[in-house]
Parts: structure tokens; C-alpha cells; sequence
């Protein structure tokens, strides 16, 4: 039950490279976008390593997703920063990073009655018609959790590591007040 045994899936991070970008211009000399401005105002830049994709707006605002780590963003954003070079845009001053959401998988390694956990918990959802899992939204820390019957969850909404581990232990007092309240 401990918060390290989560394993951060994907982080969403942004950041503005303080300069325009002509999107068309860099759709024709990058084979990895994708650009479809009737559909979308942004262009689709995927890294291949890290395993990423970047949304590129004509603004220079920057959406960074796929990645586990900040290591990976910083990474990717000064992958973004040369592919962009390419088409005259130089970029001086260093981004400024900012994490908007933090998914993360683990276990509790105890078997959960959802049933009884919908009814202890506020804050929740459960339609095991339309899908196994419960919704549980923490308040403080701000945190969402997918709960599945065999202690396996998600949790996503948390924008650093402290969060994260916070919402974890809070998560866990939770339940188990809510096992001994059954009892």
C-alpha cells in the first residue's frame, strides 16, 4: 500500500515558446505531423523517443503528452525547439514547464468491494453495468481514482510526485475507514 508503488503513465505538461510558429510551414518539412486545421487549430509533432506527442499551436503554446517524467518533457520540449529551428523560428529564452496532470497506475494489494465502497465514500461513481471500476474524486489533495475490485487503480488530476503520494495516503486512510465502518 505504499504511494512509491505507483507507476506515473503519462504526464501533460505545457509551456510557450514565446514565439509564433507558421504550423503550415512545419507540417511541409516534418514528416511526423500531423495537421489538419479545418479539423484542429493545432499541428500533432510525435516523438519517437521518448514515445510522445506535442500539440503546436500557431501561437508557440505547446502541449506535451506520452511522456513518464519531467527528464522526458524538457527531453521532448528541446526536440520540438531543433524541429522548429528548421523552419527559422529560434527560440532564446528557456521554456517554462508547466505539469497540468499526472496518470498513475498501482495496486493496494487488497481485494475492494466496490459496492460497499460506493456507499462509504463521497464523492463517487460506480456503474458496474456500464464499467468495472468506481470513480472516487479526493477533494484535498485533488485527485481522481479508478478503483477496480482486485486493488488495482488509476489515479490522474495530480500535477507533482508530493501530490501524488499525498492523494495515495489519503486514499488509503480512506478505505480502510470505510472497511471498518462496514465491519
Amino acid at each position: 500500500m505504499a504511494p512509491s508503488d505507483l507507476k506515473v503513465q503519462n504526464i501533460v505538461a505545457t509551456t510557450s515558446l514565446g514565439k509564433p510558429v507558421s504550423l503550415t510551414k512545419l507540417a511541409r518539412s516534418q514528416s511526423n505531423t500531423e495537421y489538419n486545421p479545418e479539423q484542429f487549430p493545432g499541428l500533432v509533432l510525435r516523438i519517437k523517443k521518448p514515445k510522445s506527442a506535442v500539440l503546436v499551436f500557431s501561437s508557440g503554446n505547446l502541449v506535451c503528452t506520452g511522456t513518464k517524467s519531467i527528464a522526458q518533457v524538457k527531453e521532448v520540449i528541446e526536440q520540438v525547439i531543433k524541429q522548429i529551428a528548421k523552419i527559422g523560428v529560434k527560440v532564446t529564452d528557456k521554456p517554462k514547464i508547466t505539469v497540468q496532470n499526472i496518470v498513475a497506475s498501482g495496486s493496494i494489494d487488497i481485494s475492494l468491494n466496490l459496492n460497499v465502497l460506493a456507499l462509504q465514500l463521497e464523492n463517487t461513481e460506480y456503474e458496474p453495468e456500464q464499467f468495472p471500476g468506481l470513480v472516487y474524486k479526493l477533494v484535498n489533495p485533488t485527485a481522481t481514482f479508478l478503483l477496480f475490485s482486485n486493488g488495482k487503480l488509476v489515479c490522474t488530476g495530480t500535477k507533482n510526485k508530493q501530490q501524488l503520494e499525498e492523494s495515495m495516503k489519503q486514499l488509503n486512510k480512506n478505505i480502510k475507514d470505510a472497511i471498518k465502518e462496514n465491519k
